[in-house]
């Protein structure tokens, strides 16, 4: 599977052995979650990228497993299992092996099985001071360690829906374009279909039913759909049940009767996904795309120079990160600060680390709510190549 050569198992264990004294020392456990994971939850959460990276397979018994892709999914699930769901603290820490298929072929930067380092925090509701904490955390690990040179790189997905959420467009647009973040053509294919023509989806069903739909009685949708497909003598065949047919029907009826997007709001979207600025200059950057700011982006870019400001403090030189709007759209379960540690010798393809926030993911593992949590992870064969052969 592409794992470590024996002539580097020592010094891989004697790299992580250091990684998780550092991480231990700034107050996390150290756990080790199973390898052997339930596919769908992975499935669910990971976003396009990954998802068809996962390793799934088939028990004995049918059900459906997967080799962890990441460590994050995991430790959420190893801290609900010891948890029951409650809420509060934790923070922990591993070392151990993930699993992904690499498209372009195995190599050593890009193996099929690699170890991660990392830590999680889970519960902190200060959280920009969790994201400095863990950010600055995992670049004394690399210090470390013995990388001496790195370059780093920030997105904020919090900030982006602040923006989703100025533009004035209906809420269901809003989850549309989140749900197809992830997937750059497909959300270029979408702010465009809203912006030109938003009833296009609507021209191949009866004008009567589309008429009749009404997003503001749900209650009626069903007996609609139901009176129609009986009258075109279908049966409800497959995957989806009524009530989500009649749903995606409802949103192609508002669809039909609203106004399309306005060429400001496309423009404002697109905007924010082109920033690419030195952080600190991304509030000017964002302010400059909008006539009058609403409060969220105001609010969202107070969070933003607060953590420069902690990260500043805690001896990162910001004037020296880059931003990019478009940074963080490869993980579905990132829901605001992402960072990349990027060593020269290795270059953008081969981050040596990488993490941010995912207050969502732990409600989508089995939690009641959801829950502050925010994370980063070390590659430890990149690292190791980079401190032992190629020096930065």
């Amino acid at each position: 599977m592409g794992a470590a050569a024996p002539a580097n198992f020592e010094a891989l264990e004697a790299q992580a052995r250091t990684l998780l004294a550092v991480f231990i020392a700034a107050g996390h456990e150290a756990v080790a979650p199973p390898i052997i994971q339930p596919a769908g939850v992975f499935l669910d959460v990971l976003g396009e990228a990954l998802r068809g990276r996962t390793y799934v397979f088939t028990d004995l018994n049918g059900e459906e497993l997967c080799l962890r892709p990441d460590l994050t999914v995991p430790t959420c699930r190893l801290h609900l299992e010891r948890t029951g769901g409650k809420n509060g603290q934790a923070h922990y820490c591993y070392n151990g092996p993930a699993f992904r298929f690499q498209p372009q072929g195995a190599d050593a930067a890009h193996p099929r099985e690699f170890r991660q380092a990392g830590i999680e925090a889970f519960g902190v509701a200060d959280r920009e001071d969790a994201e400095a904490g863990v950010l600055a955390i995992v670049l004394t690990a690399l210090r470390q360690a013995g990388l001496r040179r790195w370059e780093l790189k920030f997105g904020d997905l919090g900030l982006f829906d602040a923006v989703l959420d100025a533009a004035d467009m209906p809420e269901r647009w809003r989850r549309r374009l989140r749900h197809k973040l992830w997937r750059p053509e497909a959300f270029r294919a979408e702010l465009k279909r809203l912006t030109t023509n938003p009833a296009r989806s609507a021209s191949a069903l009866p004008a009567g039913l589309l008429e009749a739909l009404d997003s503001a009685k749900p209650e009626r949708a069903e007996s609609l759909v139901a009176e129609h497909l009986d009258a075109a003598g279908i049966e409800l065949i497959g995957l989806r049940s009524l009530e989500e047919i009649a749903e995606g029907l409802t949103a192609i009826a508002a669809d039909a009767k609203a106004a399309p997007l306005s060429p400001a709001s496309a423009a404002m979207i697109d905007g924010y996904l082109a920033i690419t600025t030195a952080a600190p200059a991304v509030p000017d950057a964002v302010r400059a795309l909008c006539a009058t700011p609403s409060a969220g982006i105001e609010a969202a870019l107070g969070a933003f120079t607060r953590r420069n400001t902690l990260l500043q403090d805690s001896g990162i030189d910001i004037d020296e990160v880059a931003f990019s709007g478009e940074f963080g759209r490869n993980v579905g379960y990132y829901t605001g600060f992402v960072f990349e540690v990027v060593a020269p010798a290795l270059g953008p393809q081969s981050p040596v680390a990488g993490g941010g926030r995912y207050d969502s993911l732990l409600k989508a593992v089995g939690a009641a709510e959801d829950v502050p949590a925010v994370g980063g992870a070390i590659h430890t064969e990149r690292l190791l190549a980079v401190v032992r052969g190629v020096r930065s």
